[in-house]
């Protein structure tokens, strides 16, 4: 079924039922929210919806519905495959103004909070009551909570706490047909069937509108140790891993690897960064291992691990933050790669996943393929090697026109480091979704059984395809676009 452009009556019922805080049209106050996180793809929309509760959100769902128009749901706006960015003539439905802690209690270690809830904000009142929310990320001071959990946010504390789907206990949200689906009742067992709140975490606003959710805080950390290691590959940094896990079980809660390249643009580009260690490496490993409260703190045990692994020839050095305002400093380098990498320049970037154990072998055998069929192109690997994800970003050449090698070789690029992830059992998102800038990509290689049952499930919750079209799911062969 075709979708519509909104007619001014279903605006003026919108305007009337959401009141000014709640509805715009003016193009000054959309501007910020048209474009996704990267710049790389604009939309349009009919109108900024802003509802304040989840009654209006319903009420926005069942009056577009009965229209025919599509609703793109957006948070933070932070994605990074532009999967909230809107379609033309779409409503742009934002949860911004829902930020609401609806409860957060230490007995159950559970926060049920709004959509709109800034990660960061999260973290706050979690800590101010002795607990934590584990789930990180460089994009923590916008991203909100329902964005996360419609794009099962990883970051980086994935290695020993899992993506968001391990951390979701309930969800509340909005149905294509305007139906409101309760399911925040942080139930530790719960076999009633298909479990509804996994089936809406990752569907990237493609099955309904997330408006809640409980999720699970752990104890606050009691202390922590963080150390910034200079080693000569990722296989090394891969072994380094595995003592570390061995000598200190599930205390080790971070380690992302950086390589020189990587390093050297937050440097260049961040103002106050600095290089924790005085020589220069090709890769380097950060670091966090953590203890409970009242156990001993774990600096002098990663110490004496890190300094036997120099002895060993496994690592080349070491140091480790002596106090909170270091470990800060040494995450800020690993937090603001992103950014440095977006201020240097246009580039080709991947958010791939291969088996953790293969993925020192695919760095260094896709890194020669991929610059012999792309000569001198510059190769950026980086991220969270405990959990076998890496973003495996392509810049062009020195001194070449960014902007003119990304537009020659940017599909070209993609797919074969696709094909590569593809050919070593690997998946071509990792964490990032789907979005818009991945679609074709995720119908050229994923298997018929996977499409057709995504197919088959948006169809089933979303028989008019007025969610977020043109996102996640890839239209079927003949199939035409809403």
């Amino acid at each position: 079924m075709n979708l519509l452009a909104p007619h001014s009556e279903l605006l003026a019922t919108l305007q009337r039922r959401l009141g000014p805080h709640g509805f715009t049209t003016d193009p000054f106050d959309m501007e910020p929210w048209l474009t996704d996180w990267r710049g790389r793809v604009r939309g349009e929309a009919a109108a900024l919806l802003s509802p304040a509760n989840r009654e209006e959100v319903a009420d926005i769902v069942r009056l577009a519905g009965a229209a025919r128009v599509a609703i793109v749901p957006q948070g933070g706006n932070t994605s990074m495959v532009a999967g909230a960015t809107p379609v033309a003539g779409s409503l742009l439905l934002s949860l911004r103004r829902m930020r609401a802690i609806r409860s957060i209690s230490p007995d159950d270690n559970i926060a049920t909070v709004e959509a709109g809830v800034i990660l960061s904000d999260l973290h706050d009142a979690a800590a101010a009551i002795g607990r934590r929310f584990p789930l990180s990320l460089g994009a923590k001071g916008s991203a909100t909570i329902g964005g996360l959990v419609s794009t099962n946010a990883g970051g980086t504390q994935v290695l020993r706490f899992g993506t968001m789907r391990a951390l979701l206990a309930g969800i509340e949200a909005v149905l294509p047909d305007g139906s409101l689906f309760e399911g925040l009742s942080a139930l530790r067992k719960d076999n009633r069937g298909y479990d509804l709140r996994q089936l809406l975490a990752g569907a990237e606003g493609t099955l309904g509108v997330i408006t809640a959710a409980s999720l699970k805080l752990v104890p606050a950390v009691g202390s922590r140790a963080v150390a910034w290691v200079g080693l000569e590959s990722p296989d090394a940094a891969l072994r380094l891993l595995r003592l570390l896990e061995t000598r200190l079980g599930d205390r080790v809660e971070g380690f992302e690897l950086v390589p020189r390249e990587g390093l050297g643009l937050v440097l260049l580009h961040v103002e106050g960064a600095r290089n924790p260690l005085a020589a220069d490496h090709a890769w380097h490993a950060l670091v966090e291992v953590t203890a409970p409260e009242g156990e001993p703190e774990p600096a002098e045990r990663l110490g004496e691990i890190l300094a036997w692994a120099m002895q060993e020839t496994l690592i080349q050095d070491a140091v480790i933050a002596a106090n909170e305002g270091q470990a800060q400093a040494f995450w800020a380098l690993r937090d603001n790669l992103s950014e440095a990498e977006r201020r240097d320049g246009i580039s080709v970037k991947h958010d791939i996943a291969v088996p953790v154990a293969a993925m020192p072998a695919f760095i260094a055998e896709a890194s020669p393929m991929i610059t012999a069929a792309f000569p001198a192109a510059r190769l950026l690997p980086f991220g969270h090697l405990g959990d076998g994800n890496i973003h495996f970003n392509i810049r062009n050449p020195a001194g070449s026109d960014a902007a003119a090698w990304f537009a020659q070789n940017n599909v070209a690029v993609s797919r074969l480091v696709h094909d590569l992830v593809t050919k070593a059992g690997g998946s071509l998102s990792a964490e990032h979704g789907i979005g818009q800038l991945k679609l074709a990509e995720f119908a050229r290689l994923a298997g018929p059984v996977r499409l057709g049952a995504l197919r088959a499930i948006k169809h089933a919750l979303d028989p008019m395809g007025i969610m977020n079209p043109g996102k996640l799911v890839p239209l079927a062969p003949g199939e035409a676009a809403p």
